[in-house]
């Protein structure tokens, strides 16, 4: 009996997420309507059964591929589903907001009519204004869908240089390679990321480097793609650190030690994959006849909102004497809060984090903006205090929004030489 009750509930949960979903769309639909007033009748008749043909899918999508989610192999095409629907849905909550604005700024505009009559009252464009909130809504959906069509793995290479003093002139330079951010749990196709591996190959880095965020939370995201991350290559290595979404905090685990398993097994993955994972720890190398620390430190947040595992003065511990000191933080406020006050002379800092967002504009050497330079004072590119660098990758992968717009996924060759 117990049993039949919760289905009940259950049953009827769906019945209320249905109802209320068609009655937001009726309401869109009105706004719809109105833009559409003078159209003809067979155009009426197909716009309205397209409209009303998404709220049927998506709702036959709700009810019956929720099996996809607890299908591995078929999780992220479900994530890539439920973002389109999402994408469309938001298109329509812009249309209702722009179409709302209409009844927020209509007193004001009678009101100055009265006193200007050369002021139009708006009532009298309300069809043209219904007109403008969806070509709003339409342009933003396509914007995104756009983004995830084509941009989701449109890796683009950033190309930049850095000028240490203290080197020998002999110093014939050093190349290093950056990604971050993979985000493996959202993938759904391992061929683009063979072509973005490609892209790294055919640098001929001396060195690799990954700032962290492997997974979104567990560590068996990763394993359908060891291969292909296994493949990247470097003269003298490839080295990372760990980022906030590595250790499993977004996750409710059973128990503290599962959770611990599940970061030892991401830790025992990047062994495979041939990468060496600094734990607040640090490797020296002999380049091109200097000494180089790479420096990995556990995530280490500015922000109270973030953890902060790492430990940098262990990290740093035996590489005072190098000659280069490159520092691997996956989150650029640690540059800020610790790095610059206390470790003056690491040279460069090498973070990722923010995504910038995955959108924004970019323009080279002429504007550039995102929503999460309102949360990041850095948030993509090489940034300079004194002597010392820092470089916040925008991330080789994706999380949430499955695309990007503006900002496109990121491969960072940064090239070392004497000042």
């Amino acid at each position: 009996m117990s049993e039949r009750i919760i289905d009940y509930q259950i049953d009827m949960r769906i019945v209320l997420f249905i109802l209320l979903l068609l009655g937001f769309d009726l309401v869109v639909y009105q706004s719809v309507q109105l833009a559409i007033h003078e159209w003809s009748s067979t155009a009426k008749l197909v716009a309205g059964a397209i409209f009303w043909t998404i709220p049927v899918l998506f709702i036959c999508w709700y009810i019956f591929g929720q099996n996809q989610a607890q299908d591995k192999s078929k999780e992220g095409n479900y994530r890539l589903q439920r973002s389109i629907f999402q994408l469309i849905y938001l298109a329509k909550v812009v249309l209702l907001l722009a179409s709302g604005l209409f009844l927020l700024i209509h007193p004001l505009l009678q009101t100055l009519h009265y006193f200007i009559p050369s002021i139009p009252v708006l009532t009298e464009n309300t069809q043209l204004f219904a007109q403008i909130a969806v070509i709003l809504a339409l342009g933003l959906f396509f914007l995104m869908l756009y983004g995830i069509l084509f941009n989701r793995h449109r890796y683009k290479i950033h190309r930049v240089s850095v000028n240490l003093p203290n080197l020998p002139s002999s110093f014939s330079g050093l190349k290093i390679v950056q990604i971050s951010d993979i985000h493996s749990g959202s993938f759904t196709d391992k061929a683009p990321l063979k072509k973005g591996i490609d892209l790294i190959n055919q640098e001929a880095a001396d060195l690799v480097f990954f700032t962290g965020d492997l997974v979104n939370s567990i560590a068996s995201e990763i394993e359908p793609y060891v291969e292909v991350f296994s493949r990247i290559q470097s003269k003298y290595g490839v080295f990372s650190g760990l980022g906030n979404h590595d250790y499993g905090d977004y996750v409710r685990w059973p128990n503290r030690e599962i959770k611990e398993a599940n970061l030892r097994r991401l830790m025992e993955i990047e062994k495979v994959m041939g990468w060496q994972l600094l734990m607040n720890e640090n490797r020296l190398k002999n380049i091109n006849g200097v000494s180089v620390a790479v420096i990995g430190v556990e995530n280490y947040s500015g922000s109270p909102r973030f953890s902060k595992y790492g430990k940098l003065d262990e990290a740093y511990r035996g590489a005072e004497k190098a000659d280069i000191k490159l520092l691997l933080s996956h989150d650029p406020s640690h540059w800020d809060a610790q790095i610059r006050p206390n470790f003056p002379d690491i040279d460069v800092t090498f973070s990722g984090h923010t995504h910038g967002a995955q959108f924004g504009i970019e323009i080279p050497k002429l504007f550039r903006w995102s929503p999460v330079q309102y949360a990041y004072k850095q948030w993509a590119g090489l940034y300079q205090a004194g002597k010392q660098y820092l470089y916040v990758n925008r991330g080789f992968g994706y999380l949430g929004y499955p695309g990007r717009v503006g900002i496109l996924p990121e491969i960072t060759v940064l090239n070392v030489a004497s000042d």
